[in-house]
């Protein structure tokens, strides 16, 4: 029981994730660059900035107190470390830093100077972590060590011009409360009255009060707090070396790539992937062609052994055997999007040897009559040349062209070479491919059609009415995803069945170029013989006089031609 070739079922989550992930994979030069730009940054970071240093003092903050060792008493009592952080990086604190460091010969504005300095504050604690960073350790040093004395003497200062106000207040309430002492005093000497005697009382005790709080103001202990730990001039300089700028720099750029590599991924008209290629051409993939070395120079992969490439022809071929749709009329087209037809020319002649291998009557018909190459590239394996001109009357391809094609180790299959006409569309749709296509009949026959690209002429369309399957073979990153839909919605018109899709891996820019300059040689060689087909002058062949529109099959044969 046979079942039909089904496109890729909707992948899962992680699939589609690792399918992105390749994708954005296409674009290494982007990546690359990401990368390069990222190290070039964090090398030009390390090195254009200034070494820094930066030295560190840490401020114990009290409060002024009577007896600090007494029960219950709390040292962060009246305490608002926010706000003491803020007199740490205030602009009083700068002048008197400032000054003091003038006095030691490093004269420093205090804008300047304060930019320089971090005060921060350790979690539950009242310490205050100065931290100055400066051009060279010393200078780190002397001016972390002059920032926080700064701090601690314009807290003292401020401590003790409180107490001094207060002192000053209770003098003045204590300045009338004495005169009047004094004169009832001066009164209750001639007298002995209670009233006075209970007024003089309660004076006293007011002025004993207000002398008690003078005292104990004087009294306070006013040290605003410890230097913990005195700054040292640091040994290494701060901030990130050469290697870790250099790690991120690397990270960052590597992010920069693959953002650029995403914007290139969405902007790219180039099917992205197999999915999606299968989606747009409304066909399963019939296989992925492997890169081999060697296989350019050689059109037949299959007689070769240890090859990867024939394996992956032999199983593509399998599977079209088995496709019900092949079977029904073993007759296949196969064709390319556009650009040159040599990977369909390989997978065409690969496919005939594939099927000739299975024991089957194959007979493969080269309807590129534009660029017809096939006897040329197969060389040796081709027994017996095409006769292009024949004795009779019908000269016209494709007449006598039947040549066989031996195979090494796997069989032989018919080959029907094309050559160059004039009105190729009216030879495509003559009665004789007519006749040799309807040979697929035959029990255990097939028959296989090479065909210019699909989107460059319109070949392949005149042949659809009496080859309906096709397998379009093309590169995935060259092809594009409009291509494929047009192919389908064209092939779907003329009444034709996309069977399936084979994919190549293509040629590099270097081999490109070498194979464009060797067809130009050849083009423009002069070379006699049948018109680009094995590049060996035949005895039976005409010269071309230079007239691309005049073609070997419909001049009329002459025997003194080459005596012309």
């Amino acid at each position: 029981m046979t079942h039909p070739i089904r496109a890729l079922e909707e992948q899962d989550e992680p699939a589609l994730l690792r399918d992105q992930f390749r994708q954005l994979l296409r674009y290494r030069a982007l990546l690359a660059s990401g990368v390069v730009v990222g190290l070039l940054g964090g090398g030009w970071l390390a090195l254009s900035g200034e070494a820094s240093y930066t030295a560190t003092g840490e401020v114990f903050v009290r409060n002024a107190t009577s007896d600090p060792f007494a029960a219950g008493a709390s040292a962060d009592k009246g305490i608002n470390i926010g706000s003491e952080r803020q007199t740490a990086v205030s602009d009083a604190v700068g002048t008197i830093a400032a000054k003091s460091l003038d006095r030691q010969d490093d004269r420093v504005e205090v804008g300047k100077l304060l930019s320089g300095l971090q005060v921060t504050n350790p979690p539950n604690t009242l310490v205050l972590r100065f931290s100055y960073t400066g051009r060279s350790p010393a200078l780190a040093k002397r001016r972390a060590e002059a920032l926080a004395n700064a701090y601690l003497e314009i807290r003292k200062e401020r401590t003790e011009n409180s107490i001094d106000n207060m002192v000053d207040g209770y003098r003045a309430q204590l300045k009338p409360l004495t005169e009047q002492r004094d004169k009832l005093a001066g009164e209750s000497a001639g007298t002995s009255a209670d009233d006075v005697t209970s007024a003089r009382a309660n004076l006293v005790v007011s002025i004993s009060e207000l002398s008690r709080k003078i005292s104990e103001l004087r009294a306070l202990d006013t040290t605003p707090g410890y230097l913990n730990k005195k700054p040292v001039a640091p040994e290494r300089p701060t901030g990130a070396g050469l290697p870790l700028l250099l790690g991120l720099g690397a990270v960052v750029g590597l992010a920069l790539g693959l953002l650029l590599s995403w914007v290139r991924l969405v902007f790219d008209p180039a099917v992205r992937s197999t999915r999606e290629l299968v989606r747009s051409l409304g066909a399963p993939l019939l296989g992925t062609l492997p890169r081999e070395r060697g296989s350019a120079a050689a059109l037949l992969a299959i007689g070769r052994s240890g090859s990867r490439l024939a394996e992956e022809y032999r199983a593509v071929a399998f599977r079209l055997a088995y496709d019900p749709s092949f079977e029904e009329s073993r007759r296949v087209l196969v064709t390319s999007p556009r650009g040159d037809n040599d990977a369909a020319a390989a997978a065409a002649v690969n496919l005939a040897a594939a099927f000739a291998e299975m024991g089957r009557d194959v007979l493969l018909v080269e309807a590129d009559l534009r660029t017809p190459s096939l006897a040329r590239d197969l060389g040796p394996a081709v027994q017996g040349r095409p006769r292009w001109a024949a004795e009779g009357d019908d000269r016209t391809w494709p007449s006598d062209s039947r040549t066989n094609v031996d195979v090494p180790g796997s069989g032989a299959f018919t080959l029907i070479a094309g050559r160059r006409v004039d009105n190729v569309p009216r030879a495509l749709t003559s009665a004789p491919v007519s006749r040799i296509v309807a040979e697929g009949d035959r029990p255990g026959a097939v028959v296989i059609v090479l065909a210019p690209p699909v989107l460059s002429y319109a070949d392949a369309v005149a042949l659809l009415d009496r080859v309906e399957g096709v397998v379009v073979v093309c590169d995935p990153r060259e092809v594009h995803r409009s291509d494929l839909e047009r192919i389908r919605e064209i092939i779907g018109a003329a009444g034709g069945t996309v069977l399936g899709t084979l994919l190549h891996p293509g040629r590099g820019r270097l081999e490109r170029r070498a194979r464009r300059k060797s067809g130009r040689r050849r083009s423009g060689g002069g070379r006699s013989g049948n018109d680009g087909q094995d590049g060996h002058g035949a005895p039976d062949s005409p010269e071309l006089t230079g007239d691309p529109t005049e073609t070997l099959g419909l001049r009329t044969f002459d025997a003194s031609a080459g005596h012309r």
